[in-house]
């Protein structure tokens, strides 16, 4: 079975208090997909607590694969863009 990382966000979320938010940063960075490619994206989301810690694990490239995933649509996410 090959690793999911957007799984294993969902796992992590249940955990956590259902206060969670997701915020954007509008920053290059760059991911190996299944294949052992790597894709650059302009941006990345990172998801915190209400306390504004960031979750270990939960950073990733696409929203609507993590919005699926946790059966929202991306509408229904909090998502703060972050200021640089």
């Amino acid at each position: 079975m090959s690793f999911n990382h957007y799984a294993k966000m969902k796992r992590i979320l249940a955990e956590q208090p259902d206060d969670w938010y997701v915020q954007r940063f509008d920053q290059p960075t760059s991911a190996k997909n299944f294949r052992g490619e790597t894709v650059t994206y302009e941006h990345y989301y990172r998801v915190y607590t209400a306390d504004n810690v960031p979750i270990k694990y939960c950073k990733f490239q696409k929203i609507d694969k993590f919005a699926s995933i946790m059966g929202k649509s991306v509408e229904e996410l909090t998502i703060i863009v972050a200021r640089t």
